[in-house]
Parts: C-alpha cells; structure tokens; sequence
C-alpha cells in the first residue's frame, strides 16, 4: 500500500507569536486584524486556550472579546509566519522515506501533504514515518504539528483532525465509514456550508447516508459532474493524487476593512485606485500582466457584493487597471449605492505562466 501523510501545523500562528512572546504560554491568544478589538477586523488563529471559550478563526475580533474578555490580541505580522512556514516545508522536503526523497504538495503556511517519491523500497509502517515527521520539524522549528495518516489524500486529510494536538491518526477504506460514518457531511474536505445545505435538503445530512446515495439523483439535483463526486469524497475514494508541482497563483487580489463606513463615492473609487495599485505590485512581481479585475464590496450592514470584467487584452498598466476596477462601481444596482461601504477587495487575474 502507498501511503500519504497530511502534515497539520497546530494552531500555526498562535504557536509562532507565543514562540516570539513565551510570557504567553499558557494564556488565550487571539491573532488578528492589527490587534485591537475594538476595530474592525477577523480572527486569523486562536490558541487552543482561547478556542476553549469558542474563539474561532474567521470570527469578528469584537466577538472573539466578547467571548474570551481577558484574551491577548495581536495583530497578524504575514512575513514572520512565512519565514517560519519556508522552514518548515524545507525540512519536510530534506526527509527520506522508503530510501527515496520524499514529495511535499504545499497546501498552505501550515499544511502538506507528504508521499514516497518515485522508486521507493520498503516503506515500513506510517505511523514510524509520521513520528519522525513530527520530530524533525519540532527539532526544526520549535513547533508541534499532527499528521493525518491515509491510503490517499481525501482520507490523510480528514484523518489530522482526530490527531490534533501533536498526535496522529489513520484513516483507510478499513476503518473510512466506522469513523467518517456518524458525522455531518461537513467534516468531509470539499465540502462547506453551502453544500452541506443542498445535501440536507436532499435527506442526506451524514457522512454514510451520502456514501449510500443514489449517484442518478445526486447527479440529477446537483450536476452530472459535483454530484458523483460529492458521493465519492462520502466513500473517501475522491482523492486526488499527490501534486508536488509548486502552486502557481492565478490572481492576486488585497483588501481593506474601513473602520469607519465610507458613503463619498469620489473616495470610495479613490481607494479602488489605491488598492488596484498595490495589487499591481503582487503581480509585477509575478512578471504576468492581468486579464481580468474583480471587485469585492462589502455594504452596510453586511452585504457582500462581486463584479468582474475581461480586459480587452493583458495589461500591466496602472491606469488602464485603476479605471477598469472603478469602473465596477457603476455596475452597482441604485439601491446598493445608496448603502455605506465597510470594506473594498480588487483582485487581479493573470494570465497563465
């Protein structure tokens, strides 16, 4: 059998910060926003101490205060946890396994998966594998992570969870059903809230009802293509194959909170410029020009709304970019417009490599 192990960072940017601070050791660490909870702004990573008062990420910072009033805010500091990421992919990168280097698919600052690369012999049991993983980037690094140990992706992933902290666990076709069986279609990778809302609809709210669906009707209500294959992630066969090709971006995009709504649409667009501007740095230094702006406004009190365009051709031009994303502003509806904005996104599609 070939193995694939999910290497988990635990509570990565928590962990890095209370490295960085060992006076917080022990205490609810909240990272997010620039640190204040008085201000507008997302929890990035909670400490397991501040998840155990329901801080989670994504979370407003004045709701995390609200739940955990004696918790540490700091402000997320993005170079510090890419520094400590680098380090721990590349000590990934430098084991062997089954007497051949291993592959590493990067998934984020704080997970990847981890294969025998090609040619391997003996590859002895995983668990072995995932411990001197685990050893290695503790020696590395000074931070414990947990591994997910699976017979392929899909099942590696889902199997970090029941391993955290610093723990392992393994899911195969043997034990997939007796463990996944019981719980809401949710916990499954590749599949959110929304989804999970269209499979209820449907009866089907647990992992194994999902697995004993018929394939004809999940096809006939949620496409010939996502259908099957929402059945196949319940069966834990829909994996796909370990990708060690460094992830190439397709787009880069930033945005801004304001913590004061803005209703004067001349600064409004101004600030379109701005971040369209930034943005221009993303991929210029990608080298690729865009071929395509979004335009991510959220309104007062809380409506999301996206508008994109095609360029006539690819451009690296500031101007040519600043006016195009501002353009979008009038494709809002009138009703829209008469609503204070809170938050504006400009995101860049490039063209391929």
């Amino acid at each position: 059998m070939t193995w694939v192990l999910h290497v988990d960072m635990d509570q990565f940017i928590a962990a890095v910060e209370i490295q960085r601070h060992p006076e917080l050791a022990g205490l609810p660490v909240v990272v997010g926003g620039r640190g204040d909870p008085s201000e507008r702004g997302v929890v990035s990573t909670a400490s397991y101490e501040a998840r155990q008062f329901g801080v989670g990420s994504g979370m407003p910072l004045r709701v995390a205060k609200r739940k955990c009033p004696d918790a540490v805010f700091l402000p997320v500091d993005a170079p510090a946890y890419e520094a400590v990421s680098e380090s721990v992919m590349a000590t990934l990168r430098a084991l062997s396994w089954g007497g051949v280097p291993i592959l590493v698919q990067v998934l984020g600052w704080d997970e990847a998966f981890v294969g025998p690369g090609p040619g391997h012999g003996d590859l002895g049991e995983p668990q072995a594998m995932a411990a001197r993983v685990m050893a290695s980037v503790l020696a590395a690094t000074g931070l414990h992570c947990s591994v997910g140990i699976g017979d392929n992706t899909l099942r590696a992933k889902n199997a970090t969870d029941f391993g955290k902290p610093r723990g392992t666990f393994m899911l195969t076709a043997a034990n997939w059903l007796e463990v996944m069986g019981d719980r809401p279609t949710r916990a499954l990778w590749g599949i959110g809230a929304k989804t999970a809302a269209k499979l209820a609809a449907l009866g089907l709210e647990t992992v194994a009802q999902l697995a004993a669906s018929d394939p004809g009707v999940l096809a006939a209500e949620l496409g010939p293509t996502m259908g099957p294959y929402y059945r196949g992630l319940a069966t834990g066969a829909s994996a796909q194959p370990l990708d060690p090709e460094p992830y190439v971006p397709r787009a880069h995009g930033r945005e801004t909170t304001f913590q004061t709504d803005l209703d004067d649409w001349a600064a409004i667009a101004d600030e379109v410029r701005a971040l369209t501007a930034r943005v221009l740095e993303d991929i210029d230094a990608e080298g690729r020009p865009a071929v395509r702006v979004g335009l991510k406004i959220r309104l007062a009190p809380f409506i999301t709304v996206t508008r994109s365009l095609t360029l006539p051709a690819p451009t690296n031009d500031r101007q040519t970019l600043s006016e195009a994303a501002v353009s979008l502003l009038d494709r809002l509806e009138p009703e829209q417009r008469d609503r204070p904005v809170r938050l504006l996104g400009v995101r860049l599609e490039m063209t391929p490599p």
